[in-house]
């Protein structure tokens, strides 16, 4: 289930634009807006190290409760959050205002559960095409991941959104039809079944005895 974690101090930010937001790192924050709930977005800062810390304990899948620097509190979630694509660092996070029982969309991670068949017994291999899971529940009864059972696929066998069991009070917000994870032969099997037969009985020259042949001939 999903926890409230313990209150992020949030800043409201005066000022706004790229040098701002640059100042504001600068100083060891985070620049952020928080929005939702119908009321305007406000610009705002959070500690980068206190942020941080929260993302590496399950962070986007939280529900937050946050103090802002008025004295006025609020739960939220962490919708977006932008990094630099060299140092990684975040550089920019978006809060949505939420109540702990509105009904809110998430991208859960999955975690996938044992070893399909085709691969502990015929060799293949497992092929993740889609590793998070769009669903739709209370804020406060998200999970912070989804797990799925796979030991049960075998060889050219895949298991599809429809088919994963979800938590109680969660509903499944994507195509069921959705491929998630396939087991396929390892390209070695794959391969060899393609390799041409040749018949019995049947002689295939190599390329030196054609090479001889076709000297032979020309003598």
């Amino acid at each position: 289930m999903a926890t409230t974690n313990s209150a992020l101090v949030v800043k409201t930010r005066a000022k706004t634009g790229t040098t701002a937001a640059i100042a504001v790192r600068k100083a060891g924050s985070v620049p952020g807006t928080l929005y939702g709930h119908g009321k305007a977005p406000l610009s705002i800062e959070v500690d980068a190290r206190a942020f941080d810390e929260l993302l590496h304990r399950g962070g986007k899948n939280q529900l937050l409760e946050i103090a802002l620097d008025d004295g006025a509190k609020d739960t939220a979630l962490i919708r977006d959050v932008q990094r630099d694509p060299i140092s990684r660092r975040v550089i920019h996070a978006d809060l949505q205002r939420v109540s702990a029982t509105e009904e809110i969309s998430a991208s859960l991670p999955m975690v996938f559960v044992g070893t399909p068949d085709g691969v502990r017994n015929f060799g293949g291999v497992m092929d993740v095409i889609v590793r998070t899971l769009d669903v739709i529940g209370p804020a406060n009864a998200l999970p912070e991941s989804i797990e799925v059972v796979v030991d049960q696929l075998g060889i050219h066998e895949h298991l599809s959104a429809g088919e994963v069991t979800l938590p109680e009070g969660i509903a499944l917000d994507m195509d069921p039809g959705t491929v998630l994870v396939s087991v396929e032969p390892s390209r070695t099997e794959s391969e060899a079944e393609v390799a041409p037969v040749v018949a019995e009985g049947v002689e295939v020259p190599t390329v030196a005895e054609s090479e001889s042949g076709s000297e032979t001939e020309t003598a």
